[in-house]
């Protein structure tokens, strides 16, 4: 089977799906492996080291995504790439399905089966693929790093001859996967940390790590089947909001990383909340992408409000740590190809019946077969 990997032509991403490991894994598998020049140049992955590998570069992308079986790219490919696929063809990547239905139907048209990274099932077999959670744990923690090199603040507390310097404070709001390296980053740093999230069971994870866990009433709330939280009410948005606004005024660093899966981010830092904030504190949007958490964010802008409060609307922090971003993500790709590798036949075995596949299987054999996309009858 040929694995072709072209190059992004998303607008400054950085990071890549093939590192020469996962390529090496993919050839002692069985795939023949191509990749288009300079691949991992902008993650710091030298050609020579692909092509010790076993990766052979292919400069023609068009040819080379007609010869393909398998197509693995990080963000979601051009509509006119998918019409050059060959049918029958595999194709893995980040596809942003709940907002891309003609996305979706191009690739059924091309008789492409597309596989999208947000839709692998949480579970405990399919975390070495979980695309997800290994991008959202390096964003948590370069959120604190970007943070702190625009806080002008030293983070720890120092015993000085001439005085002591107090901690700064940062507030975690959300304590998933990102949240929580968040937390755990700045504590690192010597930070005073506060945390909250909607989902109480998550307090005890938050106080391991030494931070503090932010109570605020909001009623009957809780988390998916698949470990994100609840959609709130209004009326519970507002109590949230309410709750933080002191907290956030106190704070040096405020890093948000609300998402619900699906739908447009929640609104959890208004206006009036940054109008309370200290000049020089500073806010960083991990939902920015997908809405914004935070009023005034914007994608990959830094705004600067009028009482000196600066919000980061990075629209992909993780490629700021490219490199690792890399390393994580194509180790992903090669769990899940490995999961459906088929040893004696050399080639990969789509199981229907598979609870990963249905998980994640967005088109097959010409249509959209997963339920929550197919057309309604």
């Amino acid at each position: 089977m040929i694995c072709y990997v072209p190059a992004e032509h998303a607008q400054a991403e950085p990071r890549a799906a093939l590192t020469p490991a996962t390529a090496q894994a993919l050839v002692k598998l069985g795939f023949t492996v191509q990749a288009a020049p300079g691949l991992g140049r902008a993650s710091h992955y030298a050609d020579a080291d692909y092509e010790k590998a076993g990766v052979v570069f292919n400069a023609d992308h068009a040819a080379a995504l007609a010869a393909a079986d398998l197509v693995l790219r990080v963000r979601k490919p051009p509509v006119e790439d998918i019409a050059r696929m060959k049918r029958g063809a595999l194709h893995l990547s980040f596809l942003d399905p709940f907002n891309e239905s003609a996305l979706l139907a191009a690739f059924a048209a091309a008789g492409v089966s597309a596989v999208s990274l947000e839709m692998i099932p949480r579970t405990t077999l399919a975390q070495k693929m979980d695309a997800l959670s290994s991008q959202a744990s390096l964003a948590g923690y370069a959120a604190v790093i970007e943070a702190a090199q625009r806080l002008r603040m030293a983070l720890p507390m120092m015993m000085t001859p001439a005085g002591t310097i107090m901690p700064a404070r940062v507030f975690i709001i959300g304590a998933g996967v990102a949240g929580l390296q968040a937390i755990a980053t700045a504590k690192r740093l010597g930070a005073r940390v506060e945390a909250f999230d909607t989902r109480p069971v998550v307090e005890e994870q938050v106080k391991s790590l030494g931070a503090k866990f932010v109570k605020i009433d909001l009623g009957e709330t809780g988390q998916t089947a698949g470990g994100y939280a609840k959609a709130l009410t209004p009326e519970q948005i507002a109590k949230q909001q309410a709750g933080m606004a002191k907290i956030c005024a106190q704070s040096d660093i405020v890093i948000t990383t609300a998402k619900v899966f699906g739908r447009p981010a929640p609104r959890v830092v208004t206006k009036a909340m940054l109008d309370g904030m200290k000049p020089g504190s500073v806010v960083v949007d991990l939902a920015v992408e997908s809405g914004g958490n935070v009023e005034s964010s914007r994608p990959g802008e830094d705004v600067i409000t009028a009482n000196g409060v600066t919000i980061i609307g990075h629209p992909c922090i993780e490629g700021t740590v490219a490199y690792h971003a890399t390393q994580v993500l194509a180790a992903n790709f090669a769990a899940w190809l490995t999961h459906f590798w088929d040893e004696k036949q050399k080639a990969l075995r789509l199981d229907p019946p598979d609870e990963i596949l249905k998980g994640c299987l967005l088109t097959h054999g010409g249509a959209i077969v997963h339920p929550q996309f197919a057309p309604k009858s």
